[in-house]
């Protein structure tokens, strides 16, 4: 498997692990009453399976993006011209505005 696959892949699974704490987090403090909802309701399990993988699409996204931007390497050769900015001056340009009645 190629190294930037493992990569992805690692840093997937890193984020799999917080969302997994993240949600156990919210089931313990009951935010908004979650443990109630999931232990005593037929949907409970779907919702926190839905619950789970989307924290898991989310923290897992952010692990990849983190460390995509963290790469030592710089694929950039150089950088823009070192061309002076134009200086440029205010001019003041007189406006008609339609009168109204």
């Amino acid at each position: 498997m190629p190294e930037h696959i493992k990569m992805i892949l690692r840093h997937a699974i890193y984020g799999g692990v917080i969302a997994v704490a993240f949600v156990g987090a919210l089931l313990w403090m009951n935010v908004g009453n979650l443990w109630h909802l999931v232990t005593h309701t037929a949907e409970g399990p779907l919702a926190l399976i839905v619950l789970t993988v989307l924290c898991w699409i989310t923290f897992g996204s952010v692990q990849i993006g983190i460390r995509i931007m963290m790469m030592a390497s710089d694929d950039d050769q150089g950088g823009g011209t070192r061309a002076p900015e134009a200086l440029t001056r205010r001019v003041p340009v007189q406006a008609r505005a339609a009168h109204r009645h």
